[in-house]
């Protein structure tokens, strides 16, 4: 955890009469910095105060703390909540209402999911009434997360951003282009942004209709294609190329980006004539810390094999939690600053050759490392910090 930490540690040669003045010294110290900090980010917070107990070391969050950070703890929370575990609730809710006395509303639904399937493939089905909802204001603010223009982008055309680094669990990705916190629509206007997430989450029932109406689609090809096929242009599919295996790798000072071999979003770029952007969100790999998983490690083959088998990576992560900043499931507060680059002209070649996928491919590399290079100096990174592309 970043930025100053109040605490202190008890030795057991220390009186009982000391050991209290102290811990009466820390708390008031804690409660003026922690009304200082405000609404800022973790990084300007205390730690809070470290349990007398050597042995457990937990740092607890102070209760003397503004209103407007609960609720932005509060939001985050949801959000994680619905990434970790909303799919199964809403699997078990169907499961329970068919078995109920209701069992015909859950028939009902199941008939209308059968009609609806392919929704997630064909744009889905935004609501901008929920993602300008209040909730993903404080969860902006939480880190906080800010979407940087470069350049202006034509409405008239569609456009495939490559979103880099994945991270754990896509925090800039989903508030810069799935809510209106970060001000997408005003900084693009004209233009719809969809974020591509893996089609087995669209077969859950209830939870795809409310993860479409962010603006998430299915990452398929068929999706991918419909959206920048779309001939009056302003469609955004927004796909985070690392994918899965990235998320593994995902831990603070992490820069190592899977995309080497990540060659189909460039391949319909060139078939349907999309324009190409490069983005990166710095900070996106220090909101978690994760169990150690090198390769080769009996762990990360067991990842690899839950991969194959699920599609879906299980990262061990933990950073801190509510009420203390020890543990938990909670990311950390860090800022999120999310740069979106120049894009790259392509023009349509609807049977692209390898020679054509290769040319273009090395072009987005460039263009990438460019945008981190020109801006990590901003951002906090020091001169020997590189991309590395694997």
């Amino acid at each position: 955890m970043s930025g100053s930490e109040v605490s202190t540690s008890f030795t057991s040669e220390t009186s009982s009469k000391t050991d209290r003045r102290r811990d009466r010294v820390i708390v008031t110290v804690i409660e003026h910095r922690e009304l200082q900090a405000g609404t800022s980010g973790e990084s300007s917070a205390p730690a809070g105060l470290r349990s007398t107990n050597v042995g457990m070391k937990i740092e607890f969050a102070p209760l003397n703390i503004p209103v407007q950070r609960r609720l932005q703890t509060a939001s985050v929370l949801q959000w994680v909540f619905s990434f970790v575990a909303l799919a199964q609730c809403c699997l078990a809710a169907f499961i329970l209402l068919l078995l109920s006395d209701w069992w015909i509303l859950a028939l009902l639904y199941a008939g209308w999911l059968w009609l609806d399937w392919d929704t997630p493939s064909c744009g889905g089905r935004r609501s901008q009434w929920i993602r300008s909802w209040t909730i993903w204001d404080y969860f902006r603010d939480y880190f906080p997360i800010t979407l940087v223009k470069t350049v202006d982008l034509d409405p008239k055309k569609n456009y495939i951003f490559g979103f880099h680094p994945h991270g754990v669990l896509v925090a800039g990705a989903f508030a810069n282009f799935c809510t209106e916190s970060t001000g997408f629509s005003c900084l693009f206007p004209g233009l719809r942004s969809h974020l591509l997430m893996l089609p087995f989450w669209f077969r859950v029932p209830l939870f795809r209709d409310y993860i479409m109406c962010g603006g998430l689609v299915s990452s398929a090809k068929s999706s991918l294609s419909y959206l920048v096929s779309c001939p009056e242009g302003g469609q955004v599919a927004v796909i985070a190329v690392g994918g899965a295996p990235e998320a593994l790798d995902a831990r603070p000072g992490a820069l190592k980006l899977q995309i080497k071999n990540r060659k189909g979003f460039i391949k319909l770029a060139l078939k349907h004539g999309a324009q190409l952007v490069p983005v990166f969100s710095f900070g996106e790999n220090e909101l978690f810390d994760q169990m150690e998983n090198p390769a080769g490690s009996s762990l990360r083959t067991l990842q690899n094999r839950l991969q194959s088998i699920m599609g879906v990576a299980l990262p061990l992560f933990h950073a801190r939690g509510v009420f203390q900043y020890s543990f938990g499931l909670i990311p950390y507060r860090k800022s999120i600053h999310t740069v979106v680059g120049k894009p790259i002209s392509v023009t349509q070649t609807p049977s692209p050759s390898s020679e054509d996928i290769e040319s273009l491919h090395a072009i987005y590399l460039q263009s990438l490392t460019d945008l981190f290079e020109q801006h990590k100096h901003t951002y906090g990174l020091s001169d020997d910090q590189h991309l590395t592309f694997i």
